[in-house]
């Protein structure tokens, strides 16, 4: 059996490289090799997670991004995205249990923080009445013929953060929460 093991002169390092089957041997380690495979399906499954948490929702506009709130005693149930983005437009829907209804108008209490930090745009339909104080903005809304009635707050902020809102029926209780906008 002939030896193919051989050594070849490398004439730029002047050293000598041992040869195997016609091939430069460059030798191996294994341990080193096995941890870079384990760093490498740890780096796939992180990016696994992030794009499963993504299309649920987590990011914004999906699944877990849409929340719920509903009290019998605030005289309403509102709809809303938890997690939005800046600079992009969303909607709190409020429908009003009939509870909040008074003399054929309902009233609701928007707190500063859905006009300054959430971008409040627009509100769908028109309020008959609007007032400035308080904290808030009071909208007074007619009730003939549109039971029940929904409100919604057209929403663009401008920028990211954690933001709590109140929303409040008078002399009702008062429900709120927080949105996360990202960037």
């Amino acid at each position: 059996m002939a030896d193919d093991s051989k050594k070849l002169f490398d004439p730029v390092s002047g050293d000598e490289m041992p040869k195997v089957d016609n091939a430069v041997a460059v030798g191996e380690d294994l341990r080193f090799q096995e941890r870079w495979w384990t760093f490498e399906r740890i780096v796939w499954s992180v990016f696994a997670l992030i794009l499963l948490a993504d299309v649920l929702g987590v990011f914004g506009r999906g699944w877990l991004a849409k929340a719920e709130l509903k009290n019998e005693n605030s005289g309403m149930q509102v709809k809303y995205e938890r997690v939005q983005r800046a600079m992009t437009p969303s909607v709190v829907s409020i429908q009003f249990l009939p509870a909040a209804v008074h003399n054929g108008n309902v009233q609701l209490y928007v707190s500063n923080s859905v006009v300054k930090d959430l971008g409040e745009s627009r509100v769908i339909p028109e309020p008959e009445h609007s007032t400035i104080g308080d904290g808030g903005v009071l909208y007074s809304f007619p009730t003939q013929g549109r039971e029940p009635l929904t409100v919604d707050l057209e929403l663009q902020s401008s920028f990211p953060g954690v933001h709590p809102f109140t929303l409040q029926v008078p002399g009702m209780q008062a429900t709120g929460s927080r949105v996360v906008v990202m960037p």
